[in-house]
């Protein structure tokens, strides 16, 4: 199973914040937040300080995604 954080994405936009922003609010490393942008696993403490800052829970910044489409997805990239 893969991770899509396009959920985390859009409630960046809909709380009119950058990723920079978040970087800085959550005290997470821009390599982190890469990681995040590329799909890639991050630290179950990273993910709750995410949702810590914006109010928020793993469903609602993350979701999984069966391997056929991870794997399309990745192909894709």
């Amino acid at each position: 199973m893969g991770v899509s954080y396009k959920r985390l994405w859009k409630l960046l936009i809909d709380k009119d914040m950058k990723k920079k922003d978040l970087a800085v609010a959550a005290n997470i490393s821009t390599y982190t937040v890469n990681k995040l942008n590329h799909g890639e696993n991050v630290n179950t403490d990273t993910l709750v300080s995410i949702c810590k800052v914006l109010d928020c829970t793993f469903d609602d910044i993350m979701e999984l995604i069966p391997d056929e489409q991870s794997e399309s997805h990745e192909a894709q990239k």
